[in-house]
């Protein structure tokens, strides 16, 4: 099923001012038309959003946050208008662009409670595709981490502004205009990624957008034939097994090992995502609950010894740069009907030591593991 977020046009008949800088009246004439048509064709939208990268500096243009508030309450007035006491009514999500933090609060406190229902975002923490350093920051946790500043200042923006309003992540492909040749579309892109999700579900991002499912380099499917990317399994395994609890985690070992921890999705026990950048250091993980040091483990195997699920994610000949993702060491490929192939964990003894090789990222499931925040 797809969920549908439409944008829509906040320059329609402004006019420049100044360099990027756009003023005047919004015309909503054309938007009001759009909703109308789509509410008489009985379309479900999930969203409309106001804009496209217009906040702050804005790229290629730019609206200031007075104007842009107001225009926000105009939207809103236009849909509840046209959608009157309907319980389908859209949410209205703005401003699509680049997060400033000034401008984003003065959007918050000018359209108030009730108006904005979604902040949405754009981030590529990355740079421009065309950086030939472009691996070597995928693979940098302090590059990486630069990022959480971005997170956390939206987060108590949200909070002392606006925290009727919930956070979307609207756009983000890691490198702008249109990601790195050979490398958005390869394994090694997954790091970063799978990191960024981890990171913005810690920070209460809603919703996560990828830029793209088609298109570019960063496409989630090869542009020409629709064979899925690394990227599209990454992003498959994630939605098939982390929850919408995340759940806090420390660890002692080097800062190459990324991790997160969410309760199952659909089930009891945890998930846990570990990220390995080091490509020289394998490493052995226990996991154990604060709360609760010997758990509750109760669910066995067939012949009684208590177990987890593992998911390693590596490429194919060691490659990072391989299209081709090896899931326990299997090549993931379509099936002979072009449908997407089982992505099988495998079930190991939770006794024994439990292997996070260099280069490599894996999904580890406790089905017993006793986390009160998931009763």
């Amino acid at each position: 099923r797809a969920i549908i977020s439409f944008g829509l046009n906040a320059l329609h008949g402004r006019h420049k001012i100044k360099n990027k800088v756009w003023g005047g009246p919004w015309n909503s004439t054309n938007a009001h038309d759009f909703i109308s048509y789509t509410i008489s064709k009985g379309y479900k939208i999930e969203a409309w959003e106001f804009g496209n990268e217009l906040s702050g500096t804005g790229i290629g243009a730019s609206v200031s946050a007075d104007t842009y508030a107001k225009d926000v309450v105009k939207l809103n007035e236009i849909v509840d208008a046209l959608y009157k006491n309907s319980n389908k009514k859209p949410s209205i999500m703005a401003p699509g662009g680049f997060f400033e933090q000034g401008w984003f609060a003065k959007l918050l406190k000018i359209t108030g409670p009730g108006t904005l229902n979604t902040v949405s975002h754009h981030m590529y923490n990355l740079g421009a595709g065309v950086d030939h350093h472009l691996i070597e920051h995928i693979l940098d946790p302090y590059y990486l981490s630069k990022v959480s500043k971005t997170f956390s200042s939206l987060s108590q923006t949200i909070q002392q502004n606006g925290p009727w309003a919930s956070v979307w992540v609207e756009k983000s492909g890691g490198a702008f205009n249109s990601g790195g040749f050979h490398v958005s579309d390869t394994f090694v892109n997954s790091f970063w990624y799978l990191d960024q999700l981890g990171m913005a579900a810690a920070y209460n991002t809603k919703v996560y957008c990828r830029q793209t499912l088609v298109g570019g380099h960063y496409s989630l499917l090869n542009t020409t034939t629709f064979v899925p990317n690394p990227d599209y399994y990454s992003a498959l395994l994630w939605h098939r097994l982390m929850g919408k609890t995340v759940l806090g985690v420390t660890t002692t070992a080097s800062p190459y090992l990324r991790y997160y921890a969410h309760c199952s999705k659909g089930r009891a026990g945890i998930t846990l995502l570990l990220i390995n950048m080091s490509n020289n250091t394998d490493f052995i993980v226990k996991a154990r609950s604060r709360s609760n040091l010997k758990q509750n483990l109760q669910q066995t195997s067939d012949d009684g010894s208590l177990f987890r699920e593992e998911y390693h994610m590596s490429p194919k000949d060691g490659d990072l740069q391989s299209k081709t993702m090896l899931l326990n060491g299997i090549q993931l490929q379509l099936t002979e009907k072009e449908g997407i192939p089982n992505l099988q964990p495998i079930r190991s003894r939770l006794s024994s030591p439990l292997y996070i090789s260099s280069l490599s990222i894996s999904f580890i499931v406790f089905p017993n593991f006793d986390s009160p925040a998931c009763a």
